[in-house]
């Protein structure tokens, strides 16, 4: 087993969330609120009422958490590598395939760790009372926000939007490791075992934009329903119910809406992360700094 990948995605996870939280806050109210007209507005609008520190909302949580759930998705990634390899035989090259299907497993494997970070992450994202506003915000911070979310909703309230995450998440990183895996592949000269860092920060940046085209319109139903019933009456009966019902009020351009903040987003956060994994486990396994 891989343990050194487990370690070394935990350290690009963890870097990723603080290279791209502000933009991920945009994101998320873009996506839940339609007092927002566009990013700029939104971005505008936060630092009016909030201040700089309106894009921070959250994010202790995240840290920790994404730490978690990136070393699940890297290690997961990995140790999926390793056995459909060798199930075909000792020495055998992994397809395509094989990086598609242990891209997905990484994917869905981190949905019981995420979800819970997740949810209070969004909670307090769309949060947009402040002491400068002079409203009283519902949640303090993010341990009052989960332990709000247990003691009103239970334990199956901090999994609300669990399904979408994973529908999002599973082809998402699917379509991520893919691409990060061709491109390094291609950009790697003949002969040569590790791709050159220039190639990966490439590369990472672009998988992480693949990753987004195919994972942002089932964010949005993620998001919806966990902030459902948070301002007021719940809307939706459930993931269905929540696509149909946003797609009849507000048609399919609804879905690719933050596409354009969320790529915005990706290339750097993931040039980040696949640059610190890269190193971390080369160091890890090698013992020896590229």
């Amino acid at each position: 087993m891989h343990f050194a990948d487990f370690l070394a995605g935990s350290i690009g996870g963890a870097c990723g969330v603080a290279v791209g939280y502000p933009l991920d806050t945009v994101k998320v109210r873009i996506q839940t609120q339609k007092q927002f007209t566009g990013i700029w507005n939104c971005v505008m609008t936060t630092v009016k009422k909030e201040g700089v520190h309106g894009f921070f909302k959250g994010m202790a949580l995240p840290v920790t958490t994404i730490s978690m759930t990136s070393s699940v998705v890297f290690g997961t990634y990995r140790n999926c590598l390793q056995c459909l390899a060798q199930f075909r035989g000792i020495g055998a090259p992994n397809t395509k395939l094989d990086v598609f299907l242990s891209g997905l497993a990484g994917g869905v494997a981190q949905i019981s760790v995420m979800s819970p970070g997740d949810i209070v992450k969004v909670r307090l994202q769309c949060q947009t009372e402040s002491k400068r506003s002079g409203l009283k915000p519902k949640y303090s911070g993010p341990i009052h926000c989960l332990l709000s979310i247990a003691k009103d909703e239970g334990i199956s309230g901090l999994y609300r939007g669990a399904l979408p995450l994973a529908f999002r998440d599973g082809p998402s990183f699917a379509t991520y490791f893919l691409t990060y895996s061709t491109l390094c592949s291609q950009l790697t000269p003949t002969g040569q075992k590790e791709p050159e860092w220039p190639a990966v920060l490439l590369a990472g940046g672009v998988a992480g934009m693949a990753g987004w085209s195919v994972g942002t319109p089932m964010d949005v139903i993620k998001a919806r329903l966990q902030m459902d019933g948070v301002r007021g009456e719940r809307r939706y009966q459930g993931l269905v119910h929540c696509v149909t019902e946003t797609v009849r009020n507000e048609g399919l351009r609804i879905f690719f809406k933050s596409l354009g903040i969320n790529c915005l987003r990706a290339f750097p956060v993931n040039m980040v992360v696949f640059a610190l994994y890269e190193v971390s486990v080369r160091v890890l396994r090698y013992g020896s700094s590229p």
